[in-house]
Formats: C-alpha cells, structure tokens, sequence
C-alpha cells in the first residue's frame, strides 16, 4: 500500500451507520491500520489510561500456555499481546497481521531475546497454516474488524490441534446502563478527537472505533458463533466494568471410535 492510500478517507460519515455491513470491509480496515500504525500503541496507551496492556496479560493467563505450545496471534497488529505471550512464558509464538505498517512497527519492538517470536503477513480468514498446527490461536481487537468473523473462526478452528484453545479479546459495551450511557460519550465523542489529533488521523478510524464496537455482535451472540464453529467449554471474563471481554473457547479431541454416551 502505497502512501498515497493511507491520506485518503477509509471511513466517512455514510459508511459508519454500520461499518460491518461495508463490502470492501476489508480494505477499509487494512487502510485504517496502515494510517494509525505509528501512533496506535500510544493512543491505545492514553485511552485506555493503561489498561490495554492488562487486559492483553488476562488473556495470555485464559490461554493457559504450556510448556512447547506454539502460539498463533491473529491480527497481531503492532504486536503487544506477542510480546505479552512471550513474557508470559511461551516459548513460539507467531504473529500475523495483514496490515503491513503495522507488522513494521512489530518488528521494530522485537527485542533480542525474542528468539521464539516470528511475524508473518497474513489474513484471519485465509491462514496460511496447515490443519492443527497450533496449540493457541489468539486475536486481540481483531475479531471485529474482520470481514467475516464466522469465516475466520472457522479457520481458527481448522488450524488448531485437538484441546488447542481460542482466545479471543475484544472491546465490549458495560451492561450497567449508567455505566454504558458515561463510557459512549468518552468512546463516541471525546476519544475520536483527541485520537485523531495525536495520529494526525485523516482516515477515520477513530470514528469507525466506537462504532464498530456499538453496532458489532452482542456479548452472548459471539459466544454463540465461537459454539457454531465446533468450540466447547466456551466462557467469557469481563475485564475492567466491561470495557473489555477475554473469551476462551477449546477445540475438542475427535471421538474415540466405539466410543458410547
């Protein structure tokens, strides 16, 4: 992407009355991304007052990594939520993202040390994986930017080993409606402006933020998709009032022939 694309509007007004049903989703987002690359980690820093990077710790204590797990961290985006799996003890993990500024920025935080830690491009829909070559498949903020999250579930799924486990965080709306009614207003009305004047940010996104998370499926109808795609033992943590939701989902070992109910 060249850029050129990256000045030009990925999200006006008219788009955002639902930005999941925008068929060039897609492209929209891989723009987006491209224009926020090297002010995203800041921005999620400020407007999270911090609290980003304890989520993406909570996450990596839900997946429950053991000893040779390989880790795969769909939409890695600039790579926090790697770098926390690392840090908390995983000793392959494999970061892949479609947005090419983005891994740029990933690599560029890539320390010495990380020698287990490899960044790839790829698309959350179309892995370039083989059948259950993985034993966790994170994707942090993602789930919701991707075109057709039942499609990439699906690839989830394919690509882990039997018990392999789905761990899946993303931006919710708290059920408390005083709580709900105070967040919209940071979310909707004070965050996208000072996002945007930090990122310099002609693109939208920051529009599109709020907006997806408002209009994207509800809390129960995710768990239901994660269940439709062949997880079991699906459970859900609310983080921070709400904010934020860590869903765990685990792939099940095939049958024992024979086998009796």
């Amino acid at each position: 992407m060249n850029s050129t694309d990256t000045n030009q509007p990925a999200w006006s007004t008219p788009d955002l009355a639902n930005p999941h049903a925008a068929p060039d989703k897609a492209r929209r987002v891989e723009r987006m991304f491209a224009a926020i690359a090297d002010s995203y980690d800041l921005n999620n820093r400020l407007h999270s007052l911090g609290r980003d990077q304890a989520w993406r710790r909570a996450a990596v204590r839900m997946a429950d990594v053991q000893p040779g797990d390989t880790i795969l961290d769909v939409a890695c985006g600039t790579g926090d939520l790697s770098l926390a799996f690392v840090d908390g003890g995983a000793r392959r993990v494999i970061g892949s993202d479609f947005t090419v500024n983005m891994l740029r920025v990933a690599q560029a935080k890539r320390r010495d040390t990380d020698t287990g830690l490899a960044y790839h491009a790829g698309d959350a829909m179309r892995l370039p994986l083989p059948d259950a070559s993985v034993d966790v498949v994170s994707i942090a903020f993602g789930i919701r930017n991707v075109a057709d999250p039942r499609r990439a579930l699906a690839e989830f799924h394919r690509v882990l080993r039997p018990g392999g486990r789905l761990i899946i965080l993303e931006f919710s709306l708290p059920r408390s409606r005083v709580l709900r009614a105070g967040y919209n207003f940071y979310f909707r009305h004070v965050m996208p402006r000072t996002a945007a004047l930090i990122a310099r940010d002609r693109s939208g996104a920051y529009n599109y933020l709020p907006q997806s998370v408002n209009t994207f499926l509800s809390r129960d109808a995710l768990i239901e998709q994660i269940g439709a795609a062949g997880f079991t033992d699906v459970i859900d943590k609310a983080l921070t009032l709400g904010i934020a939701i860590c869903y765990r989902g685990t792939k099940p070992a095939p049958a024992t022939p024979g086998a009796t109910a």
